[in-house]
Order: C-alpha cells, then sequence, then structure tokens
C-alpha cells in the first residue's frame, strides 16, 4: 500500500475529511456527483477503505444509490441482501451489515428500488440509520448515494447527512452543475469539500481537495 500513489491520495483525503469532522463533532457523509460516470462509488468504497485502516476508528459505509445499486460489485459480495428491509424495519440492522476486515460496516444492496425518492424521505430510514449508529458506533458513516441532479433522491436525504463531498469529472461535470450541486448542498446541509476526479490522469486518478 504505501507504494501505491492511488492509496496514498485516498489517505491524504482521509486525513482531511477527518479533521473536518474533529473540527465539527460530525459523523455522517454523503458522497455524490452531478451526474453518473464522476466516479462516486470508487470514491466511497477507497475511502472507506483507507478510513478502515486506522486501528482505533470504525467506519460504516451505505450503498445509498437505490436506484442502481453497485457498491456490492466493488466488494465481491452476491447477495447483499434488500436495503429496503432494513429501513423499513423489517430486517434487523445487525442482520443486514457485513463485517469487511476489522473496522469496517458494509451497509449493501442488491435490489433496485424505483420510488428511491420517497424511501430515503421516510421517517423508518431516519430510525434505522439511528438504531445503526447505536448498534455499530461508527465514528464515521458513509453513504454512497446517486447524483443530485436529475432525481429528488439526494436532496431530500440532504438533512439526515452533516456534510457533503461533491465528486466532480474533470472533463464531464460543467462549471454552471457544480455551482448548482454546491447551491443545492448548502441550502439542506453542509459542503465538506470537493474531489476533483480526473480519470486520464493515470496511473492515478487525482483527488483534490477545495
Amino acid at each position: 500500500h504505501k507504494d501505491d500513489p492511488v492509496g496514498l491520495l485516498y489517505d491524504h483525503l482521509r486525513t482531511r475529511l477527518l479533521h473536518a469532522l474533529g473540527e465539527r463533532g460530525w459523523r455522517r457523509v454523503a458522497i455524490t456527483a452531478p451526474g453518473r460516470g464522476c466516479g462516486t462509488t470508487t470514491v466511497a468504497a477507497n475511502l472507506a477503505l483507507s478510513l478502515a485502516r486506522r486501528p482505533s476508528g470504525r467506519t460504516a459505509l451505505l450503498d445509498f444509490d437505490l436506484r442502481r445499486p453497485s457498491l456490492h460489485n466493488r466488494f465481491g459480495v452476491t447477495e447483499p441482501g434488500i436495503m429496503r428491509d432494513m429501513l423499513t424495519g423489517q430486517n434487523a440492522v445487525e442482520s443486514h451489515f457485513l463485517r469487511y476486515g476489522r473496522n469496517l460496516a458494509l451497509g449493501l444492496n442488491q435490489q433496485a428500488e424505483p420510488d428511491a425518492a420517497e424511501l430515503l424521505q421516510e421517517p423508518s430510514t431516519a430510525l434505522a440509520l439511528e438504531h445503526m449508529t447505536e448498534d455499530l458506533r461508527p465514528d464515521v458513516i458513509l453513504f454512497d448515494l446517486p447524483p443530485i441532479l436529475g432525481s429528488d433522491d439526494v436532496f431530500g436525504f440532504l438533512p439526515e447527512v452533516d456534510g457533503v463531498l461533491l465528486v466532480v469529472d474533470g472533463k464531464r461535470s460543467a462549471p454552471a452543475d457544480i455551482a448548482r450541486c454546491e447551491e443545492m448542498i448548502r441550502e439542506r446541509s453542509e459542503l465538506i469539500g470537493v474531489v476533483l476526479n480526473r480519470a486520464e490522469d493515470s496511473p492515478a486518478r487525482r483527488k483534490r481537495w477545495f
């Protein structure tokens, strides 16, 4: 890992994030983007793995891209369960999460939900997250969310998080869309930082904190 430039970039992002959260006493972080293809899930997965390398830290990572769940593929989990069942109280929180290594809990999903916006705003979802926090006691909770533009999923969920990381693509993301996302985020939550993902910069995708 110490010779992996991508891993080092995520460790740098981790350090910045932990500093920002520690200053404010926050723990719930949403990760979203203006549109598809910006690398949100990649950032969420790698940041969670970097956070989990801390011996004393506890991290939870949840796939809240309910219309197009894919986080389970990143971790090689073939039957991750159905997030809806946990969020509606049909399944207990502790039975849904998977332990990955010593310090990472994964809340994955295998079923697409066409009513994702409504489900994320249900009181049962807020209650399930409270139970998760009590049971797992994570010091950082990451939510892999869909793009903020194009649906109401993220905007409706923002009051449930402390802050947001916005992942933008240096080539795809239009400045006007980025500005609109920042405005929407600040209307209902706080913008922690912007991660600039430029996939053409091989071998490492650059992550930059603004």
